[in-house]
């Protein structure tokens, strides 16, 4: 409750938040501006179909990442409209870290399907996660918070420990035993995930971090109207 009020305390004092821009808007092309984060669809340019933004988006949203907490966070949203808060920071945080995606993609993809969307502190849990592309209000360390990248796969080791969250959301793993339902493909369970139709990790966390703090860094330092 704390923090619902607070958010809203923010939107009221801050409503160009309302207009998709982080909450420390500055002008483009100044020093230190977070509205300079390049985002992967921005960067990559190929002619497949569809483009990387859609493709990695759509595995997201269907909740077929191969990252197992992340998808049955995902699976869990869609079919009840409702997510635990633990789950919302970690997809949030493969969002805009390990796919490198605009946050605003998935505020948006939350407001749609949330049974307890509420605009302010749906806007201010992103703006948090993303670090400061959404020029979140969590004091961070100098200069910036943008190092914070969950690791998905200890995500669910940590607060899903026994497993049983990803199982019930996630069907394909109900059979995988122990801390192998975790990263299936890597512990040994990896002919069992391919036979029940669960796909491989669509990214690499560890260099997926590199790239998303590489990005942040230049975003941060290096004054471009990405945003």
């Amino acid at each position: 409750l704390a923090w619902r009020d607070f958010y809203k305390h923010i939107l009221a004092r801050n409503p160009h938040v309302c207009m998709s821009k982080p909450l420390y808007h500055k002008p483009a092309h100044s020093n230190n501006s977070n509205n300079n984060i390049r985002w992967e669809e921005e960067t990559e340019k190929t002619t497949c179909t569809p483009p990387p933004r859609l493709f990695f988006f759509n595995l997201w949203r269907r909740g077929r990442t191969g990252f197992p907490f992340i998808d049955a966070g995902m699976r869990q949203l869609n079919a009840t409209g409702y997510m635990h808060n633990r789950a919302r920071m970690a997809v949030a945080s493969f969002l805009a870290h390990d796919l490198l995606l605009d946050w605003r993609l998935g505020e948006r993809y939350f407001m749609e399907h949330l049974i307890d969307g509420d605009f302010a502190s749906n806007n201010g849990g992103w703006a948090f996660c993303a670090g400061s592309s959404g020029g979140g209000v969590d004091p961070p360390p100098k200069p910036y918070h943008y190092f914070r990248v969950f690791n998905p796969c200890r995500q669910g080791e940590r607060f899903d420990a026994e497993g049983e969250y990803i199982r019930k959301w996630v069907p394909e793993l109900a059979g995988v035993e122990g801390k192998a339902v975790h990263d299936p493909y890597e512990r040994g369970a990896g002919r069992e995930a391919e036979r029940a139709g669960y796909p491989r990790a669509c990214v690499q966390h560890k260099a997926s971090r590199e790239r998303a703090l590489q990005r942040y860094k230049e975003g941060l330092l290096v004054g471009r109207d990405t945003a």
